[in-house]
């Protein structure tokens, strides 16, 4: 199974994910992914890196990891562009280390598409565009994975030959999860991981409690990830709640986790 980890682009100082990157590298994380979104979800007044500005300059600065955005939203640009930008991400880090994550977006992103003036229509349009692109990026020869956790997005994923990225799920619901007989499933969530028990706490009173998060120590984290392996992911994709305070930080305790799986 190969680990990645989310970089910080909910901020201003574009250094941040830069250095989480480096860091991936150094500690043998196996990719790096950042969120597509115009604002930290339910912040507008927060600052958001744009997502492929950000891969471009890790794609240069980076030899090794997989990257790619988790995930793309159809429809904020127009489809042409995407296929450019996925090209351009291409050009400078070879197609073979890029992972193109694309979906749909749901009633929680809405609200940026609305700020800015970009359409947002009914899901079986945004369902069916997801499905032209996600078909056109496979053609075209990148890993691509379909966001999402409905019936629908694993038909898209099946019928694309794409593969599936379920965000949040238990490792029991993954395993129970209808596919659609897509080829491939990646995890990906929240955590927050602590060195040690009196680590984990400072960090649980400082971030707090989530629907969904996977918190524990290194040991109790690469547990998770093991049974998320063992129900049939072939990736996990690691958001630490703490990568915008410290990344370097943040990023290393994922490296210990990746090394405590194996």
């Amino acid at each position: 199974m190969n680990v990645g980890v989310t970089l910080p682009t909910f901020t201003a100082d574009g250094s941040a994910p830069l250095r989480a990157a480096a860091v991936a590298e150094a500690v043998g994380l196996d990719g790096v992914f950042v969120f597509d979104h115009l604002w930290p979800m339910g912040s507008p007044g927060r600052p958001a890196l744009w997502s492929f500005g950000v891969l471009g300059a890790v794609a240069a600065s980076t030899e090794r990891v997989h990257l790619g955005p988790l995930v793309a939203r159809v429809g904020l640009m127009p489809d042409d562009d995407l296929f450019g930008a996925f090209g351009a991400l291409a050009a400078v880090a070879g197609r073979a280390r890029v992972i193109a994550g694309v979906g749909t977006g749901d009633h929680l992103s809405a609200p940026e598409n609305h700020a800015f003036g970009v359409a947002y229509p009914h899901a079986a349009v945004r369902l069916a565009e997801l499905e032209r692109v996600a078909t056109a990026l496979v053609q075209r020869g990148f890993a691509t994975w379909v966001g999402g956790r409905s019936r629908a997005t694993a038909a898209v994923a099946a019928r694309s030959g794409a593969a599936r990225n379920l965000w949040g799920v238990a490792p029991s619901e993954l395993g129970a999860s209808d596919d659609g007989g897509a080829p491939e499933v990646t995890w990906g969530g929240q955590v927050l991981v602590g060195r040690d028990r009196a680590g984990l706490d400072r960090l649980l009173a400082r971030f707090g409690e989530r629907p969904g998060l996977v918190a524990g120590t290194v040991d109790d984290v690469a547990g998770h990830l093991r049974a998320v392996a063992a129900a049939g992911a072939t990736w996990c994709v690691c958001a630490p709640l703490d990568y915008i305070a410290d990344p370097e930080t943040a990023v290393e305790t994922i490296g210990l986790v990746r090394k405590a799986i194996t």
